[in-house]
């Protein structure tokens, strides 16, 4: 028995070995089949890959040769705006100290004029206060010399001839002013043979003396100016047409004329045409004098108003002054604004006067 058994019991453990042995390669035989069926369609698809990758590869480095190409152009547009940021702040600072050049420059010039002005005034003063004693000495048929001058201002003329801007600018902000200076003007001449009163374009403040002389009397010159404190006559703004009409009407080279031109504006097109007009009406004679003087006052303009026109009139004036043997001077903001307290008729000075703006002049 126990040899039967013994003899069973090692052909089941054979049995058994050959069948585990059986299994395993059976597994693994299924694994390398599936190792080669993977690898049948890998190659593939690494391949498709490896493509793709390269393109992508290839794109970037365009993109970045592109990114670089821009960097180097902004740079350089960078350095560029650095030089240019860099040279406009140096003209910057060249303008600043040009400001403070000027405003000090200002700031004297208007000092300086401030005593000018102050000075004109007493000398005004001066020969109104004298004027009877000067004829008392020097007789009643003295006259100045064509050079003597009141505050760089000749008045040696015989008769005056005021042209005067009477736009809505003037008459409605300057038009105070306006009326004090054309008194003191009367006052610098206390004798004249005969005066005359027009708007810058020729038409006359009293139509029934067009081509004639006012009378100089104390009772016509506080007409004029009553006249003139609600004359508001249409004006452009252009002087030419009244000095053309003044010299044209008016000349005789027997008279000894000044015209004094009043404004705040000038609106033509053409300083140039203006100046070469008036050259052509009053010319020189065979001894280098103009048929008359042109005098002219500048007055200033409102604050918030463009001040364009106004420098033009200047310009222009001073232009007219300097080639017709005048003076020109330009008027300051005063600090107050008034009407003026006249003194018609009469040699003292005058009282109560508002405060006088400061002037320049330019001879």
């Amino acid at each position: 028995m126990s040899g039967v058994t013994r003899r069973r019991a090692r052909r089941s453990a054979d049995v058994m070995s050959l069948s585990f042995l059986d299994v395993i390669c059976c597994g693994f035989g299924a694994v390398i089949l599936l190792l080669v069926l993977t690898e049948v369609g890998e190659p593939i698809v690494l391949e498709q890959s490896r493509v793709d990758l390269e393109g992508r590869v290839i794109e970037l480095e365009k993109e970045l040769e592109e990114i670089r190409g821009t960097t180097v152009v902004l740079n350089r547009e960078l350095e560029t705006r650095k030089e240019q940021l860099a040279r406009e702040r140096e003209y910057l600072a060249r303008l600043r100290g040009d400001l403070s050049e000027l405003r000090g420059r200002y700031e004297a010039s208007r000092r300086e004029a401030d005593v000018v002005n102050e000075i004109e005034g007493r000398l005004v003063s001066a020969q109104q206060s004298l004027t009877e004693e000067m004829k008392r000495l020097l007789g009643r048929d003295f006259r100045r010399q064509k050079d003597d001058a009141i505050g760089g201002v000749p008045v040696d003329s015989e008769y005056i001839i005021f042209i005067i801007d009477t736009s809505g600018s003037m008459f409605n902000y300057a038009w105070p002013l306006l009326l004090v200076k054309v008194e003191e003007i009367l006052n610098a001449h206390p004798q004249v043979k005969g005066f005359q009163v027009m708007n810058d374009e020729g038409n006359y403040m009293f139509s029934g003396y067009r081509g004639k002389w006012i009378p100089d009397t104390p009772a016509q010159r506080k007409t004029v100016l009553d006249r003139l404190r609600t004359w508001n006559a249409f004006s452009n703004s252009s002087p030419v047409e009244g000095i053309v009409e003044a010299i044209r009407t008016y000349y005789s080279a027997d008279k000894k004329i000044s015209l004094y031109v009043m404004g705040d504006e000038f609106t033509g097109s053409s300083i140039d045409s203006v100046v070469r007009s008036v050259d052509v009406i009053n010319r020189e004679d065979a001894t280098g004098e103009r048929r008359v003087r042109i005098h002219a006052i500048g007055f200033p303009v409102r604050p918030d108003a463009p001040q364009y026109t106004s420098i033009r009139f200047a310009t222009l004036m001073r232009i007219l002054c300097e080639r017709n043997g005048g003076a020109f001077v330009g008027l300051n903001e005063p600090e107050q604004r008034g009407g003026p307290r006249f003194r018609i008729g009469s040699l003292a000075p005058a009282v109560e006067r508002p405060p006088q703006p400061s002037t320049s002049r330019s001879t």
